[in-house]
């Protein structure tokens, strides 16, 4: 997920949204990727056993994922078992499948998934924004996952980075087989398009997107082009915002990058111009107290600039409830740098709570 560029700048606004022109910056020789504090976003378990799976959802959509368990496990034991979603914008191949990695060497079965429209998962237009289609990938994979002989389905959890984590609040609320839920470096798309980060943009701004998305729907429905919005600059110079910087360093450089096959480079992250305003109808966290009483984890970073919407699910949320916040750790940091990202409370919070 990243942010964007407009005629003018209307403050820090939300990523994967909010604005509409695609402009990319001017040149610069593309900067080296940080790998500091252990990156390692395309991590390869030596511990545990991968295979490509495929499931319907409840729309007769395929979602695709990677299951992952560790090596020399009996099959013939029910294990608890994990879905990890990716990013808003990115796919499995970006941050979750280190997480459902870490997670199946923690005597986990984890299923890292593409969400619908997005990677090898079906949905087309590709990169378009329907919220309710996100949040319905993660109970299809209930269904995959608590029909296999492998899988108690009384013990799932979800777990949702970056954009996924308001879609897995918005599918807990309303599918009671996610036992537990936890977040990482939360952004809640629906408040993110609505008043940008730290409520930075106006009503009249928000009318202006949603207008231009309208006259957009007039251009594809008679047969033009698709024109793509937000999403991480594909080029950075001396005056990009640190926080598109943040992002360039992951999506536009070896730590993060990756286009997945029959998928442009030029798409990658950017969802569709008249779809996006989807996001502005939708509120993951109204009700998020009726989740109660599953047991609800909310990391992020002391530097993230998402860290308000954590604080803020976490505000509303029943009881059992955590807020952990990391020293130090930035948004993107939580991605995929290991030696800040808390697996050791993510895999203490689901054993104790897929008991």
């Amino acid at each position: 997920m990243n942010f964007f560029k407009r005629k003018k700048f209307l403050g820090i606004l939300t990523a994967m949204t909010i604005l509409t022109t695609t402009g990319i910056l001017s040149s610069t020789p593309a900067i080296a990727a940080d790998m500091s504090n252990g990156a390692a976003n395309f991590y390869k378990s030596d511990k545990v056993t991968v295979i490509k799976v495929r499931f319907k959802n409840q729309y007769n959509m395929k979602i695709v994922g990677n299951l992952f368990f560790p090596k020399g496990m009996d099959q013939r034991n029910k294990s608890p078992a994990i879905i990890v979603g990716h990013p808003m914008g990115a796919v499995k191949e970006q941050s979750s499948n280190l997480y459902a990695q870490k997670l199946a060497e923690q005597g986990f079965v984890a299923l890292a998934i593409d969400n619908s429209f997005w990677g090898e998962s079906d949905g087309k237009p590709r990169n378009a924004v329907l919220p309710d289609i996100y949040s319905e990938a993660f109970s299809a994979a209930v269904d995959f996952l608590g029909t296999r002989v492998f899988v108690d389905r009384e013990r799932i959890g979800v777990l949702g980075i970056c954009g996924s984590g308001s879609f897995v609040i918005s599918a807990a609320k309303i599918d009671p087989r996610m036992k537990a839920i936890a977040t990482v470096s939360m952004y809640e798309m629906g408040a993110a398009n609505r008043n940008a980060l730290n409520h930075s943009q106006t009503l009249e701004q928000r009318k202006q997107i949603i207008a231009e998305a309208g006259q957009q729907r007039y251009v594809e429905f008679t047969g033009g082009a698709i024109k793509y919005t937000g999403g991480t600059d594909h080029k950075i110079d001396a005056n990009t915002h640190p926080i598109q910087r943040e992002f360039y360093d992951f999506y536009r450089t070896p730590r993060g990058e990756f286009t997945p096959a029959g998928s442009s480079p030029e798409h990658t992250t950017h969802p569709t111009l008249s779809s996006n305003t989807k996001f502005m109808n939708f509120y993951p966290f109204n009700d998020i107290e009726t989740i109660s009483p599953r047991p609800m984890l909310f990391i992020t970073g002391s530097e993230a600039h998402s860290k308000e919407f954590s604080e803020e699910a976490y505000r509303l949320a029943g009881q059992p409830k955590e807020l952990v916040i990391v020293p130090g750790a930035g948004h993107v940091d939580l991605y995929d740098r290991v030696n800040l990202i808390p697996f050791d409370k993510l895999s203490a919070f689901f054993k104790a709570n897929l008991k």
